[in-house]
């Protein structure tokens, strides 16, 4: 019947079916056209969608017919359906030994399989709709483990439709596969198709379906691979603001963009914000709505002023200015100019390191972890530092290196949106791949995660913070052993982030907006050194101004930015929308 979406089926073969079915999945309904018998029913229940959602129809009968009904509110998706004939099915000789794919087990578990979907760029699901659906059998929620590490790394949800409404096909579906991008071992989207398949063959069930984007050229791969082919249901969606890109045009250079102003760009139209890309390769847009326009560079716009920008340009006025209006900061000496002749500020420094402890030099000027040095000692080490910082940027700053946690603070028209915890790149070790190996395939793991924006230098630092901790680059690294390879937690030499939004003290709240406030900046990333985000203890080391939006989802980071551009679009109501 699912086969055939232009004859309608013997009344004999569908007399058990349930008639009409929707089911809702957390990030919308499905509905089953196969169900329904008058195509208007099935035009109401899309028009039925809520905000904030995507609602979709699959086996609906002649869909071209469906659309027809409703042109201006429906749509055939760009996306191919795949089925594989579970009697065909083979199991693998070898099992990925990386990865454990196992049920749900608990619903704090589905706040994890949210987490994995906004990496993804999905949109998220109602966790109380799913952890309702994932106590009937009608739906299979999964999960994959990293048996290494223990963490939760990739999700996919089946439903039955046997249960779901007797279907006389026997027939199952496939949905929201997904993987961490930044953290799911190698094969893990497989592990997780095959467990789910045998789930269904264990049933007896006869065919397993799923919807792929047409261009998603790497999952159809892996479909063909497990034996999948091209299926004849359609897939019919609602015009809506999430679906907007599979249905209209979209603006020229947009494709082009980074993952940071793309999610600017991605919200804006999702508003009816009017998109111009004026240059891709800088991220700079011109965002118009309501006959007023500005210019956005990823999250930096024309509201931030020449003079906030300059004070989060040159650390050294940062501190100062943060200083003087009670935000705390660590102990610093500044080096002017031509900082290796400043005999007097050099043995300042030395001054410094014999009283806190090793030092961090940094370029006064400069982003993204260049020309940092940390854990100086003083004497020579002190000085090849500020040599190195200096061939960045003429004025050094020397810190007191402050142990703790690197904790970035987003704060947007003065309030704090988003908090996340940075961590250094690290590897996990397997057992059987040398370090280098493991390097290696982190960095493309997080190129990929991240549009190419992040990746682990395979240099001198890296060789040395391997050697520091007792390996070389060709040692094999124990199975399970997590070993960090940069000193620094900067994303762009492949650090990674973990929300702590909801853990922050009051006190750490209240110094991010006091020194959004004191900079004068509505959009700042404040960067934090504490040795717990649930306690007061802080210094503020730095102020960014245009922090990466796209590395905090799911927290609604672009949409605070658009509420702050074009607060007449403020959006009310609905559940979460698409994230990423």
């Amino acid at each position: 019947m699912s086969g055939r979406t232009w004859q309608r089926p013997p009344q004999w073969f569908t007399e058990d079916m349930t008639r009409d079915v929707v089911l809702d999945m957390g990030w919308g309904r499905l509905v089953l056209g196969q169900t329904f018998t008058d195509q208007r029913a099935v035009v109401d229940a899309l028009r039925a969608e809520e905000t904030g959602e995507r609602d979709i129809a699959m086996y609906v009968r002649e869909p071209q017919v469906l659309v027809g009904l409703a042109p201006h509110e429906l749509f055939m998706d760009p996306s191919i359906t795949f089925r594989l004939p579970l009697a065909r099915y083979r199991a693998p000789k070898d099992r990925n030994p990386d990865v454990f794919v196992r049920m749900v087990r608990e619903r704090a578990e589905l706040d994890e399989v949210n987490r994995i979907y906004a990496a993804c760029g999905m949109v998220v699901s109602d966790v109380d709709v799913m952890w309702a659906n994932h106590r009937t059998r009608t739906f299979t929620y999964l999960v994959a483990e990293d048996t290494r590490t223990g963490e939760v790394v990739g999700t996919v949800t089946g439903v039955d439709h046997v249960l779901a409404f007797g279907d006389p096909d026997q027939g199952t579906s496939l949905w929201c596969l997904a993987a961490d991008p930044q953290a799911a071992p190698r094969g893990t989207g497989e592990a997780l198709v095959r467990v789910l398949a045998e789930r269904y063959v264990a049933r007896g069930r006869a065919i397993l379906d799923l919807s792929v984007m047409h261009d998603n050229a790497g999952a159809i791969a892996l479909y063909r691979r497990l034996g999948f082919r091209p299926a004849a249901p359609v897939v019919v969606k609602r015009k809506n603001p999430i679906n907007r890109p599979l249905f209209s045009p979209q603006p020229e250079g947009l494709g082009d963009l980074n993952p940071y102003a793309r999610i600017v760009a991605d919200e804006a139209l999702r508003r009816g914000v009017r998109v111009e890309v004026t240059d891709a390769p800088s991220g700079e847009m011109r965002l118009t709505y309501a006959g007023r326009s500005l210019l956005t560079r990823e999250s930096l716009s024309e509201l931030t002023s020449a003079v906030a920008m300059s004070r989060c340009d040159d650390k050294r006025v940062t501190r100062r200015l943060l200083a003087s209006h009670g935000v705390r900061v660590p102990r610093a000496v500044e080096l002017a100019q031509d900082p290796l002749q400043d005999s007097g500020g050099l043995e300042q420094c030395d001054r410094l390191v014999a009283e806190t402890g090793p030092v961090v030099v940094k370029p006064a000027r400069g982003e993204q972890g260049k020309g940092i040095t940390v854990g100086v000692r003083g004497g020579d080490e002190l000085r090849a530092a500020v040599a190195a910082a200096a061939g960045h940027c003429p004025d050094v700053l020397v810190e007191e290196l402050v142990a703790g946690q690197d904790l970035r603070i987003v704060v947007i028209d003065h309030e704090v949106v988003a908090a996340a915890v940075r961590r250094p790149a690290a590897v996990i070790g397997t057992g059987t791949h040398d370090i280098r190996a493991l390097i290696t395939a982190q960095s493309r793991r997080r190129q990929a995660a991240t549009g190419g924006e992040s990746s682990i230098p395979l240099d001198a630092t890296t060789e040395s913070v391997v050697a520091d901790a007792g390996y070389a680059m060709d040692d094999v690294l124990p199975r399970g052993q997590r070993l960090e390879v940069r000193r620094t937690a900067n994303l762009h030499t492949g650090g990674t982030i973990d929300d702590v939004t909801d853990d922050l003290h009051p006190d750490l709240v209240d110094a991010a907006v006091a020194a959004s406030r004191a900079i004068g900046i509505p959009v700042t990333g404040l960067d934090f050194l504490v040795p717990d985000v649930s306690g007061p203890e802080h210094v503020v080391i730095e102020a960014n101004e245009r922090p990466g939006l796209a590395n905090h989802s799911p927290r609604p980071t672009a949409q605070r930015f658009l509420d702050l551009l074009f607060p007449e679009t403020r959006r009310t109501g609905g559940r979460q929308s698409e994230q990423g």
